[in-house]
């Protein structure tokens, strides 16, 4: 066994801390390899994955501002077109209350003539039949006075000229007998 012993070089005893020259040129080597690899391949790829999230992120953000932006304007417009439509409808209340009171006050003007005229028809109605009961009136006091006076008279008032003569001077005597009365009882 010593020979075998006195064949092989003699080793130091391996530290762990320190790794041996060689695995410490090929670990550099293939670290700088790796490195090489991965930031000419992987990192643009990761480079423009970022990129592009944060342009969708950043413009994520800038549509949803416009969005309420967009939405702001848009309730300012419904806010004013409110606002336009209840001052309408105020103005539209206003001018139907004004029709309503033009309305009646033409139903009245209209109601106050009509009764006008019914008052003065009914009134020359009542003028007309009173005429005409006046006129009734007379002939029959006429003629009742014509057979009166016939009967007082003793001769018939046959003549029909000389009838209306007696009886319009019998009503003249008439109203001149009344009318004292008349101004009498007026002054009660």
């Amino acid at each position: 066994m010593q020979y075998l012993a006195s064949s092989l070089p003699l080793q130091q005893p391996s530290n762990p801390l320190f790794p041996s020259l060689t695995e410490m040129i090929i670990g550099i080597f293939a670290f700088l390899v790796i490195f090489g690899v991965l930031g000419r391949i992987l990192l643009p790829r990761i480079q423009k994955t970022l990129q592009e999230r944060t342009d969708a992120i950043e413009g994520g953000l800038e549509r949803a501002e416009e969005a309420q932006a967009e939405a702001n304007r848009t309730l300012e417009r419904y806010r004013a077109q409110l606002a336009d439509a209840r001052h309408e409808a105020a103005r539209l209340r206003q001018e139907a209350q004004e029709q309503g009171a033009q309305i009646i006050a033409e139903m009245r003007d209209q109601a106050r003539a009509e009764a006008t005229r019914i008052t003065e028809a009914a009134r020359a109605q009542i003028d007309a039949d009173r005429q005409r009961a006046l006129a009734s009136l007379r002939a029959e006091v006429g003629s009742l006075a014509v057979e009166l006076a016939s009967r007082v008279v003793g001769e018939s008032l046959a003549d029909e000229a000389r009838q209306r003569r007696t009886v319009d001077r019998f009503l003249a005597e008439l109203d001149g007998s009344s009318a004292p009365d008349t101004e009498v009882e007026a002054t009660r």
